[in-house]
């Protein structure tokens, strides 16, 4: 039995910070990012939870793209937008191992072709990269643990 199928309440009685189901070790201070994508490329959105409240902090697209562009640019827009709002006290989850390296080395390292149907996406990916090489990262990223833990907050719900 996975967390998620333990702790249906929400939030559990031993919890005071969240209104979501979150178990002891995951800080309710902190946003939760998730990209999806519909085929590998595909439709590619994502998305950020304020594990807090559970309310959406952002969403952006869908645009054609992979799900790891995508868990990449979240990871890098809830630190623009923590940047840019003074916030550095909150963590950022992400379930993506790739994403996490991608941004600790500042280039989002992608196999997915540059074409028409991708030249925006890939604008988005350049203005990512920029920033990222002009910023200093002051907020913790952490990876979630979805064995431990269950689906991330942020996840769309989508998997099959």
């Amino acid at each position: 039995m996975d967390y998620q199928e333990k702790n249906l309440i929400s939030p559990p009685d031993y919890r005071h910070d969240t209104v979501l189901p979150l178990p002891m070790e995951v800080s309710a201070s902190a946003w939760a990012v998730d990209a999806a994508c519909s085929g590998n490329p595909g439709p590619m959105e994502y998305q950020c939870i304020d594990l807090a409240t559970g309310d959406r902090v952002f969403h952006f697209g869908p645009l054609h793209g992979t799900n790891n562009i995508g868990e990449f640019l979240a990871i890098v827009h809830a630190l623009a937008l923590m940047e840019k709002n003074g916030i550095k006290d909150k963590i950022i989850y992400s379930d993506s191992v790739n994403a996490m390296l991608w941004v600790k080395k500042g280039h989002c390292k992608t196999t997915l072709q540059r074409n028409a149907s991708t030249e925006r996406l890939f604008q988005v990916i350049a203005r990512a990269e920029q920033w990222l090489s002009t910023h200093t990262i002051n907020v913790t990223i952490q990876k979630w643990d979805t064995k431990a833990w269950g689906e991330i907050p942020a996840d769309f719900g989508r998997k099959k």
